[in-house]
């Protein structure tokens, strides 16, 4: 779970919550634009859920799979899920969705390389 993968998500996921929230902060709606970064992290999370799942069928599992799993499904749903949330809420409010979300994303990453390393994954 340590690896570049881990480090250019919380990067992203950073440097996309600092954008959101500037938006928010100057009293912008997403823009197009906005929503299609979030898509793009979508993907990547996305990425880093498949090699995640790929790692627990290998020889070194997490010893709590089930905790491992509630993070990883919990991190692969949030962005997409903030996403649709946002697309409903058209003013600020929007870009201050999308903010959180993506300060949340570091978060779990996080959590999940804690649970992998504590067990020996």
């Amino acid at each position: 779970m340590n690896g570049p993968l881990s480090v250019v998500t919380i990067v992203a996921a950073l440097v996309l919550a600092a954008w959101y929230l500037l938006r928010s902060a100057l009293n912008r709606a997403p823009s197009r634009v906005d929503l299609l970064l979030a898509a793009a992290f979508s993907v990547l999370i996305a990425v880093f859920t498949v090699v995640a799942v790929v790692s627990l069928f290998g020889d070194s599992r997490p010893s709590d799979t089930a905790t491992f799993v509630g993070y990883l499904i919990t991190t692969f749903a949030f962005i997409p899920v903030a996403l649709y949330l946002a697309r409903l809420e058209p003013t600020r409010w929007g870009s201050l969705i999308l903010g959180v979300a993506c300060l949340v994303i570091p978060v779990l990453v996080l959590r999940l390389q804690q649970i992998a390393e504590v067990t020996g994954a």
